[in-house]
């Protein structure tokens, strides 16, 4: 399983450990990832992601799951993620 936010699609990134004497070696900085349920007003069920901790503050800034799947562009989302955001979408038109 990949390192990589559901949501957002924050993954690991690279850079240097740098030491008092200034030497450089690589080292990777791996996103804060939690395993979370999300509940969906619309549809009235829980779905289960992982996503990072920034994304989790911006599901609750954005006012809930539906709203954000609502503002969140298709190529960040996972494949799981992409098929709750248009179950969500189906719901609401409907």
């Amino acid at each position: 399983m990949s390192r990589r936010c559901e949501l957002t699609g924050k993954g690991p990134m690279s850079g240097n450990n740098v030491s008092h004497a200034n030497n450089k070696t690589r080292r990777r900085f791996l996103p804060n990832l939690q395993d979370v349920s999300l509940q969906s007003d619309v549809l009235g069920r829980a779905f289960k992601f992982k996503i990072s901790s920034a994304a989790l503050r911006t599901v609750d800034h954005r006012g809930g799951l539906d709203a954000f799947m609502a503002k969140a562009k298709d190529a960040e989302l996972s494949a799981e993620a992409l098929k709750v955001k248009k179950e969500i979408l189906k719901a609401t038109a409907a």
